[in-house]
C-alpha cells in the first residue's frame, strides 16, 4: 500500500524555480526542545518520585514500559502542547522523544501507547491519588535549599467545565455549566504550584476548606516546623471553620470578607468623610482605608477587617478582608498583601489554557486527579525551564506558550551512529545561542 505521506507536492515557483515537497526527510523531529525538558526532569527527579507511589500491579515479565518511562512520555507530551493522550500514538515514535525518556532514536523500542497510559492514569486507588498530590507539596518544599522563615500561599478555585456524566460533575449556576471546581494552591512570589485538588462544582464550605487546609499544612509542618505560614483567599474561604483552625494552629490568614450591614455601619462614618471630601474637592475618586473590629453571626469571637474604600462619581465601592495579621496598616494589608494575590489568578491560567489542565475527560474523579498531577508535573518542567533562563533575556519571564514556542519547538534531524547520537539543530534558530546556554544549566546537580 502507498504511503500518502511519501507522496511529492507543490508549493507556488520562486524567482521561476518550481517548488517541491515529500515528508520523506528522515530523522527529524518539530519538538528539540524537549531534550531540556529531559534536562529538567532529571534534576528535578520527577518522574522517579511520582512513579514510587503508583502501583505497580503488572505482570514483571511482560512489562515494556516502566512507570517513570510511561510518566515521563506524558509529561513530555504536555508541556510541548500535545495533552490528549491520543497525541503519544503519533508521538511514540518521534526521535527528540525517545532520546529525552533514554531511549536510542533508531534502534530503540518506541514509547508506549494511549491504551497503555489510559491504564496508568486509571490504575491508582484512592489513597495513591493522595499520595501522589503529597508528592507535587514535597517537590515545592525540595525547590527551597533551606527552610524559609515565612511563605504565602494563595487559594483559590478555578472552573473546568465537563461534557458528560462524570463523576463529581455538578450543575454551577454562577457559570450556568456542568463542571468541576478545582482548588489550586501557589507559591506566587515564585510563580511554584503546591497542591491541586479535584473536587465538585460547588463552592467549598468552610469544613471541607478547613480539611483541604489541614492535610496541606500537617505536610509543610513535618518539613518545616518553624515556617510561619500564610494563606490569602477570597471570600468563601473566610468560613469560621478555616479561620479557627488557622488559630488554633499558628497558621496566618488574610481572605476576602463579604460586606453585610452589619459591618457596613462600623466604617459608615469614615465612609461619609471620603464621600464628603469627593464632592467638596470635585474629585473623581477618593480613596481610603480603615479598620474595625468584627465578629459575625457564626464567628466565635472578634477579629480584624480592613476596608478598602473608594468615593467616585458613581458612588461607594467598599472591599473588605478579615486577618489574623495583628502588625502593619490597613493600607498595607490589603494593597501590598491581600492584592498581591492576583498574581495566583495569573498562574491558573497559565494552568489551564496553556498546559490545557482542564482536559479532565476520565469518567473517573480519580483518573482525573491524576491528570491534574500530570499536568501540575508538566508546569514544574517549563517552569524550571524558564528559571534557568538568565534575567536579562527577555525570555525569563515569559509565559508559557512563548517558552514552548521559542525553546521547545525547534526541528532538528537526530542521527544515530554506532558510537553516538547527534542532533542537529537548524542553524538559523534565532534563540541558538540561549539554548547552548540552558543545556549546560540544566545539568543535573551531583547529590
Amino acid at each position: 500500500m502507498t504511503d500518502d505521506t511519501s507522496l511529492p507536492f507543490s508549493f507556488p515557483a520562486v524567482s521561476r524555480k518550481k517548488i517541491t515537497a515529500s515528508f520523506d526527510g528522515g530523522k527529524l523531529t518539530s519538538d528539540g526542545g524537549v531534550m531540556l525538558l529531559a534536562m529538567a526532569e532529571r534534576r528535578l527527579g520527577l518522574a522517579v518520585k511520582l512513579s514510587c507511589v503508583f502501583p505497580e500491579r503488572r505482570d514483571p515479565g511482560r512489562i515494556v514500559h516502566s512507570l517513570a518511562d510511561m510518566i515521563r512520555a506524558r509529561i513530555f507530551a504536555i508541556a510541548c502542547g500535545y495533552e490528549d493522550g491520543n497525541d503519544l500514538d503519533r508521538l511514540r515514535g518521534d526521535p527528540a522523544f525517545k532520546l529525552a525518556c533514554g531511549r536510542l532514536p533508531d534502534t530503540g523500542r518506541d514509547l508506549c501507547s494511549q491504551p497503555t497510559l489510559s491504564r496508568l492514569e486509571n490504575a491508582p486507588h484512592l489513597r495513591e491519588v493522595i499520595r501522589l498530590s503529597s508528592v507535587l507539596v514535597d517537590l515545592w518544599m525540595d525547590s527551597y535549599a533551606r527552610a524559609p522563615s515565612a511563605i504565602t500561599l494563595d487559594i483559590d478555585d478555578t472552573v473546568d467545565v465537563v461534557h458528560g456524566r462524570q463523576q463529581l460533575s455538578l450543575f454551577n449556576a454562577h457559570y450556568d455549566e456542568h463542571c468541576f471546581l478545582p482548588i489550586h494552591v501557589y507559591d506566587t512570589e515564585h510563580s511554584r504550584p503546591v497542591a491541586v485538588i479535584l473536587r465538585p462544582g460547588k463552592t467549598p464550605s468552610g469544613r471541607e476548606v478547613r480539611a483541604h487546609l489541614r492535610r496541606l499544612v500537617r505536610r509543610i509542618r513535618r518539613r518545616w516546623p518553624d515556617t510561619r505560614i500564610t494563606f490569602r483567599g477570597d471570600s468563601h474561604y473566610a468560613g469560621p471553620e478555616a479561620m479557627t483552625f488557622c488559630e488554633q494552629n499558628g497558621v496566618d490568614y488574610i481572605f476576602a470578607l463579604a460586606g453585610t450591614k452589619p459591618l457596613a455601619r462600623k466604617v459608615d462614618e469614615v465612609c461619609d468623610a471620603f464621600r464628603t471630601e469627593r464632592a467638596i474637592e470635585n474629585k473623581i475618586v477618593v480613596r481610603g482605608y480603615t479598620e474595625t473590629r468584627h465578629a459575625a453571626g457564626s464567628w466565635h469571637r472578634e477579629r480584624r477587617v480592613v476596608a478598602r474604600i473608594e468615593a467616585t462619581q458613581q458612588g461607594l465601592d467598599v472591599r473588605y478582608v478579615v486577618t489574623s495579621l495583628d502588625i502593619g496598616s490597613a493600607e498595607w494589608i490589603y494593597d501590598s498583601l491581600y492584592c498581591a494575590r492576583g498574581q495566583a489568578e495569573n498562574l491558573i491560567k497559565l494552568h489551564k489554557t496553556q498546559l490545557a489542565s482542564d482536559r479532565t475527560s476520565c469518567r473517573s474523579a480519580l483518573a482525573n486527579q491524576v491528570r491534574l498531577v500530570f499536568h501540575t508535573a508538566a508546569y514544574w518542567l517549563i517552569l524550571a525551564v524558564r528559571d534557568a533562563i538568565p534575567k536579562p533575556r527577555d525570555l525569563a519571564t515569559a509565559e508559557f506558550n512563548t517558552i514552548r514556542l521559542r525553546l521547545l519547538k525547534i526541528a532538528a534531524r537526530v542521527i544515530e551512529t554506532a558510537t553516538r547520537v547527534r542532533l542537529a539543530f537548524a542553524a538559523a534558530c534565532p534563540d541558538a545561542d540561549l539554548f547552548r546556554g540552558l543545556a549546560n544549566a540544566l545539568v543535573p546537580q551531583a547529590p
